[in-house]
């Protein structure tokens, strides 16, 4: 095992694995918060580098640091944007609520590999993260890992969900069924139109995800510790910010108001709550697609699913909709990170006047949420909206059989009337058209008319 070595703070020392670049704030939370074993997100670590990186250029720019020492911080932070590194980030979600206890982790590995680079000593407090605090970067590193997200993967992953539906609903715009509310028979539709109800779903989850986004482009860099910009050079964030953009391909600003941006985590919370509808709009289509499938003798069988896998240890033969049943559960997942997140962005939990104090909590749920539903849309779409079938036959016998067929005819006969006929083929179990046809309520050729299905179903996509 690698010895400890001795590393020193403003509460003195303290041992630190020989190995390690982090030093010795990194290791006393990690000494203090042994809660949950979750380190803080990939992403999250690499925009706080993005930060520092940033950072470190306009310090450059303005002779606040010398080139070499700028340069060494730049590829330190980059080889953590890439992934390097990641075992040095090791501190729990369940930290100080501030975050400082992450943003000073990757202060110090900064400062410690760029000394390597260098072969100078580099200071974690007043070279990388000068002109900044946690309580500025932490925030405005949630809004930025979280606005890339969504832009990057998110946003593609739903296009592609979307697409994949519309493809459907122009496939299946000539399969008549019967549709149902109040899980009962209803009127006729064609499954087309039913398809294109799930891509307008989805469609709406992406304009909502376009203004979370913006929302999230707005970061608190330049408050400092409590919104005042102390210590912060003038026009630094700016500065910064305009760097983010550009790595981005997203238009980060500063704050207009730091002391909301640094109590009031207003933009997350509305993204988290464009996610949590999001995910319910997913889990609604697949729990839908899921019950169009059920069968595939006994329920309504309307759709075949692609088969991915047995469904059952005990009954051969059984394929479940494995696919519908994951997305279900990580829309349930999601739920819950709002909830966190919601919980954590209420005051006297976690936003205490000048500084939400639940930010490491905000940004692992918020990053979790989004990865969930990336994921899942891809998978939806791809193993099973793109492999599902329509039963045309066991749609038109559905049609065929249901009671609510007599809808059409209330125009001619009446409310009461067409009740009447509705009842007696329930008790009977004839068809609309057969206890029509043999109480001569009309003539065939109306019948035919007036129970076409397709005349019923309104037009076409």
């Amino acid at each position: 095992m690698a010895q400890d070595r001795i590393e020193r703070d403003s509460l003195g020392p303290m041992p630190v694995p020989a190995d390690a670049l982090y030093a010795a704030q990194t290791a006393r939370a990690v000494d203090n918060f042994p809660i949950s074993g979750w380190p803080m997100p990939a992403e999250f670590i690499a925009a706080v580098a993005r930060i520092k990186r940033a950072a470190a250029a306009v310090h450059k720019a303005a002779g606040r640091i010398t080139p070499d020492l700028a340069e060494a911080i730049a590829q330190a932070a980059a080889e953590i944007i890439e992934g390097r590194h990641r075992g040095q980030f090791p501190v729990d979600v369940f930290q100080t609520g501030s975050g400082t206890s992450t943003n000073m982790n990757v202060n110090e590995v900064i400062a410690a590999r760029a000394a390597q680079l260098t072969g100078a000593a580099v200071h974690a407090n007043d070279h990388v993260n000068m002109g900044q605090s946690s309580n500025d970067v932490i925030p405005a590193a949630i809004h930025l890992a979280a606005a890339m997200a969504i832009h990057d993967r998110l946003v593609p992953a739903l296009r592609a969900l979307s697409e994949a539906l519309k493809l459907k609903a122009a496939a299946f715009d000539s399969v008549l069924k019967i549709g149902r509310t109040h899980l009962m028979d209803a009127v006729p539709m064609r499954l087309g139109q039913e398809f294109s109800g799930f891509a307008a779903q989805i469609d709406a989850c992406l304009a909502g995800l376009q203004a979370a986004t913006a929302g999230l482009c707005e970061v608190a860099l330049g408050g400092t510790a409590v919104g005042t910009g102390l210590n912060a050079p003038a026009g630094f964030a700016a500065a910064v910010c305009k760097i983010l953009a550009v790595e981005a391909h997203l238009p980060i600003h500063e704050a207009g108001n730091h002391f909301a941006a640094q109590s009031a985590p207003a933009a997350a919370l509305a993204a988290s709550g464009t996610l949590r509808s999001t995910a319910l709009a997913m889990g609604r289509i697949a729990s839908d697609i899921r019950l169009l499938a059920s069968g595939p003798r006994c329920g309504l069988a309307e759709l075949r699913l692609p088969a991915l896998q047995p469904g059952s240890s005990i009954m051969p033969g059984k394929v479940n909709p494995v696919i519908c049943e994951s997305v279900i559960q990580v829309a349930c997942q999601v739920v819950g990170c709002d909830a966190a997140i919601a919980a954590g962005a209420t005051g006297g939990v976690g936003s205490i006047l000048q500084l939400n104090v639940a930010m490491p909590l905000i940004a692992t749920n918020l990053l979790t949420a989004i990865n969930l539903l990336t994921n899942a849309a891809k998978v939806f779409a791809e193993k099973c909206i793109a492999g599902i079938e329509a039963d045309e036959l066991r749609c038109r016998q559905s049609l065929e059989q249901s009671l609510a067929m007599v809808t059409a005819l209330v125009p001619r006969i009446g409310y009461d009337a067409a009740a009447a006929i509705a009842k007696e083929a329930s008790a009977s179990g004839k068809t609309i058209r057969q206890v029509c046809l043999e109480k001569k309520v009309l003539s065939a050729a109306d019948v035919d008319k007036l129970l076409d299905p397709s005349s019923q179903a309104g037009s076409r996509l």
